[in-house]
């Protein structure tokens, strides 16, 4: 799928590949529909390189320390791998500031809160509007 671009993003991350297929998206662009992609920010900048109007928003734990509590309650990695993940999570928390939004995520509620709140501010922006009529 990578060779024939068959993919909207895709990037390696924590030795395994991710892809977003890209006639899904497109199919759902096409009916109007809002498309919301949860992907690394390899991806997300991928995703803004091909669709300049695409909404980026950076989602930040409260802290690293917060960060690591998740991951360690979370169960599912060796020390080896919690560490890697906190490592790559440093490395993305400094292409927060290419995105346009950036969101908090204290609680999972207000998380969606805030983006809800986005994706509604962004649909009413003139320029959004002016090419719906």
């Amino acid at each position: 799928m990578i060779a024939d671009g068959e993919l909207l993003e895709w990037a390696e991350v924590h030795g395994a590949r991710y892809g977003t297929p890209r006639r899904p998206v497109l199919e759902a662009l096409r009916r109007g529909e809002d498309v919301l992609l949860e992907i690394d920010v390899q991806g997300g900048l991928q995703v803004k390189k091909s669709f300049p109007d695409a909404v980026l928003i950076f989602i930040l734990p409260p802290s690293m320390e917060e960060l690591q509590r998740r991951l360690t309650v979370r169960g599912k990695d060796s020390p080896e791998a919690m560490g890697g993940r906190l490592a790559w999570a440093r490395r993305e928390l400094q292409r927060a500031p290419d995105y346009d939004y950036v969101v908090v995520n204290e609680t999972v509620d207000g998380a969606v809160a805030e983006i809800l709140s986005i994706i509604a501010a962004e649909k009413r922006r003139k320029a959004r509007q002016a090419g719906e009529r």
